[in-house]
């Protein structure tokens, strides 16, 4: 059960990129057993946040990321937004970020 992924645009790919190399490197196993196994490794890996909007939880001794994800059709992962987080929950400016792109994948 192969899967693609996929970044929304290059912003978001440099995003990640330039993560901490902890974060970046927890980032990237877990992206690579969403191609193995799919999106949907629960947590504390991913977690769902409703409506086919999806995050990808890496941690590393640097601090925490969050890459914002959904899933269409052809096994293919589309990472739509990521950000360093720095308070316990996610500000709502990332989530709307995310959400807003997530209409765009879903609607054209």
């Amino acid at each position: 059960m192969i899967y693609s992924i996929e970044f929304y645009n290059a912003a978001v790919l440099a995003e990640v990129e330039g993560w901490p190399a902890g974060i970046n490197a927890s980032f990237t196993r877990i992206a690579e057993q969403m191609v193995e196994s799919g999106p949907n490794l629960g947590l504390p890996y991913t977690r769902p946040f409703g409506d086919g909007l999806f995050e990808i939880r890496a941690k590393g001794e640097e601090g925490i990321g969050r890459a914002f994800f959904c899933t269409l059709v052809g096994r293919r992962i589309v990472i739509l937004h990521g950000f360093i987080k720095r308070t316990r929950q996610t500000p709502p400016k990332e989530l709307r970020t995310a959400r807003k792109r997530l209409k765009e994948m879903q609607h054209g």
